[in-house]
C-alpha cells in the first residue's frame, strides 16, 4: 500500500477486556461499586457509590484529571452499564461500558469489560480504542491482584512516565 493510500474504518472499534478472578461474583461486584474498595486499584477518589441512576465523579489526583460517570444500568452481583467521559466534555462524547460478573466454576468469575460508542475520525477513535484496552486490562489486573492476593497494584497509577523521565 503506497504512504497516500487512506485507510478507512468500516466499523468502529469495540474494546473488550476480560479476566478470570478467583473470587466470588458477589465480592467481585462490590470492589467496583464501591470507592473504598475502587479507590485502592482505579482512581484515587470518588464521589459515591455506584448504584441505580447514580452519577459520580472520579478523579486520578496524580494527574489531575477526572472523570464522571452515570449508572445506567445495574444488577447487582451480575452486571453494571455506566456512561462515562472526561470531566466537562460534551456528553455525546462519552462512551459506554459494560462490565459483567460471569460466574465460573468453583465460586469464581469471569469479568468481562466492553467500551462502546467511541466517536471522532477514525485515527482519534482507534487511539481512544486502543487507550481503553491498554486502560481496562490495567484495571481488571489491578483488581485480580487485590481480590485474590490482597497486594494492590499500582499500575494504574504508575502507567505515565514520573517526573524528569523522558521518553
Amino acid at each position: 500500500m503506497s504512504k497516500s493510500a487512506a485507510l478507512e474504518l468500516t466499523q468502529v472499534p469495540t474494546v473488550n477486556v476480560g479476566m478470570l478472578i478467583r473470587r466470588p461474583p458477589a465480592a467481585v461486584f462490590q470492589a467496583l461499586v464501591d470507592p473504598s474498595i475502587t479507590c485502592r486499584f482505579w482512581f484515587t477518589k470518588s464521589t459515591g457509590s455506584l448504584g441505580p441512576g447514580a452519577s459520580v465523579q472520579w478523579d486520578w489526583e496524580m494527574y489531575g484529571v477526572s472523570a464522571e460517570a452515570v449508572v445506567k444500568e445495574i444488577e447487582e452481583n451480575r452486571r453494571l452499564v455506566f456512561d462515562w467521559g472526561g470531566k466537562g466534555e460534551p456528553r455525546e462524547s462519552w462512551t459506554t461500558v459494560e462490565i459483567r460478573f460471569i460466574p465460573a466454576p468453583d465460586d469464581n468469575t469471569y469479568v468481562q469489560v466492553t467500551e462502546s460508542g467511541h466517536r471522532g475520525t477514525g485515527d482519534e477513535v482507534v487511539a481512544r480504542a486502543l487507550d481503553s484496552v491498554g486502560g481496562f486490562t490495567m484495571v481488571v489486573c489491578a483488581l485480580k491482584a487485590l481480590l485474590e492476593l490482597d497486594i494492590v497494584l499500582t499500575v494504574v497509577g504508575d502507567k505515565a512516565p514520573p517526573a524528569g523521565v523522558e521518553l
